[in-house]
C-alpha cells in the first residue's frame, strides 16, 4: 500500500511550524506517498492543496481536557477512513489528541520538537512531555536536542536531529531582479545609497526589534526596516516607535508589517539582524538570509551557534547590547568589497536546505514504516550537502 502520513497542528497560518508542514507535505507528496495535513485551517491551507497534499479540517487549536479527548476520538476516525500509515504531530496540544489516537490504532507516532517550552505552571512540564513522546522525536537544532535529552530524558534511539532549513528554489539570488530589491527601498522610503539594516521577524518582545533601534542611534545614516505582522501587538509597536523619536530615529526607522516578497527584500539589504533575547529552537530567517548570500549578525544564544560562525559566515553578539550590536554592524558595513563577497560565498554554502531536511525525514517516516526512503539512489543529490546537516543525534 502507498503510504498516508497524517501532520496535525493547531492551525495553518504563518509561522516556522506552518511552513515546515507544507515543506514536509510537499516532499510526502513528491515521493509519491499521500500527505494529509489535519489543523483548523488558515491562508496557508489554499497553498497546502497546490503543493499536493489534502488538507482535513479539525477543530486542532483547542487545549482542554475536554476539547483533547475529543479530538482523539477524530483523529482515530481519519488515521481508520484514510488507512493512515503514521502521524507526526507538531504542537503540544494537537499531539496529546495525536497520541491517543495513534496508540488506539497501532500506527507510529512522530513528533517534532521545536521550541524549549516554558515551564511557568505546575504540570506544564507533563503537557509539553508529549513532545518527547514520539517513536521518533526530532528535534530542529543540536540545542533542541540536548533540552530534550535534559529534560525528558530522551534516549538516543528515539532522538533524531534534522535541522530547519531554507528553500534553495526560493531563495536564490540569481532570481531576484536587482529591481524589485530597489522597488522595496523605495516603498520603504529608504534614500538610495544609504546603509539598510534588515530585521526580518514578528513584532514581539523576545524578538529583540528594541535593541536595533537602539543600536540605530549608534548608526547615523544607516536606516533599519522592521519587516513583521505586530499581530496584534499594539502596545509594543508604539513602544518601539516613541523609543525611535526618543532616540532621534524616528526618520530612520520603517515598520512595513508583513513582507511577501522576502528574498527581495533580503536583497534590498546591507546587513540582516537576528536579535532574539531568548534561545531560538532553530532561526529560519538566518539560514533564509545565509542562503541569499547576507552579511548576518545573530544573538549569541540558542540554535544560532550552530548555523552562524562569527567571522566566517557572519557575526555573533551578545542578545541585548545595543552597543555589540551596532559595533557588529559598523564591522559588516565597513567591509572591502572581496572580504564581503568571501562571507557571503561562505554563509550561502554553510546555509542548511529544505531539501536535506526533507529527504532526513522521510528517511525517519520510512524506518518506522520497514520502507526503504523514497528517492534513495539520489538522497545524496537531492539533499544539498543534507549529511552534514541532519542525522541521527550525537
Amino acid at each position: 500500500m502507498t503510504p498516508a502520513i497524517l501532520q496535525v497542528l493547531p492551525s495553518l497560518d504563518a509561522g516556522g511550524v506552518e511552513r515546515g508542514t507544507l515543506e514536509i507535505a510537499e516532499a510526502i507528496a513528491a515521493a509519491g506517498w499521500r500527505a494529509l495535513v489535519a489543523s483548523s485551517g488558515g491562508r496557508l491551507a489554499p497553498e497546502l492543496e497546490r503543493l499536493g497534499a489534502r488538507h482535513i479540517p479539525l477543530p486542532l487549536a483547542g487545549k482542554s481536557p475536554w476539547r483533547i479527548w475529543r479530538n482523539a476520538a477524530l483523529l482515530e476516525e481519519v488515521i481508520r477512513r484514510e488507512g493512515v500509515s503514521l502521524i507526526h504531530a507538531r504542537s503540544r496540544g494537537p499531539a496529546w489528541s495525536a497520541l491517543l489516537a495513534a496508540r488506539r490504532t497501532g500506527v507510529p507516532f512522530v513528533t517534532t520538537y521545536h521550541a524549549t517550552y516554558s515551564e511557568g505552571f505546575p504540570g506544564k512540564r507533563l503537557y509539553n512531555s508529549v513532545m518527547a513522546r514520539g517513536d521518533r522525536v526530532i528535534a530542529i537544532s543540536h540545542h533542541i536536542a540536548a533540552h530534550v535529552r535534559a529534560t525528558h530524558g530522551v534516549e538516543e534511539a528515539r532522538l533524531r536531529v534534522i535541522l530547519r532549513g531554507a528553500d534553495s528554489r526560493r531563495f536564490d539570488p540569481a532570481r531576484v531582479p536587482p529591481a524589485a530589491a530597489a522597488a522595496l527601498r523605495r516603498a520603504w522610503g529608504v534614500p538610495a545609497g544609504a546603509p539598510l539594516i534588515l530585521m526580518p521577524a514578528r513584532l514581539s518582545r523576545w524578538k529583540g526589534q528594541s535593541v536595533l533601534v537602539e543600536a540605530l542611534a549608534l548608526l547615523p545614516g544607516a536606516h533599519a526596516v522592521l519587516a513583521g505582522d505586530a499581530q496584534g501587538r499594539d502596545a509594543y509597536v508604539q513602544s518601539l516607535l516613541a523609543a525611535a523619536e526618543r532616540l532621534g530615529v524616528a526618520q530612520r526607522l520603517h515598520l512595513p508589517g508583513h513582507v511577501e516578497d522576502v528574498p527581495a527584500a533580503l536583497m534590498a539589504a546591507d546587513v540582516v539582524v537576528h536579535a532574539s533575547l531568548e534561545p531560538e529552537g532553530f532561526g529560519r530567517t538566518i539560514a533564509e538570509a545565509q542562503m541569499m548570500g547576507r552579511l548576518v549578525i545573530a544573538s549569541d544564544l540558542g540554535a544560532p551557534r550552530e548555523t552562524v560562525q562569527h567571522g566566517v559566515t557572519g557575526w555573533r553578539a551578545p542578545p541585548g547590547d545595543p552597543a555589540a550590536l551596532a559595533a557588529a554592524i559598523r564591522e559588516a558595513l565597513a567591509l572591502p568589497e572581496e572580504a564581503r563577497a568571501r562571507i557571503a560565498a561562505a554563509a550561502r554554502a554553510a546555509a542548511p536546505s529544505i531539501a536535506a531536511m526533507q529527504a532526513a525525514t522521510l528517511a525517519v517516516y520510512a524506518e518506522l514504516l520497514g520502507v526503504s526512503p523514497p528517492g534513495a539512489g539520489s538522497a545524496a543529490a537531492s539533499a544539498e550537502g543534507g549529511a552534514s546537516h541532519s542525522g541521527r543525534s550525537t
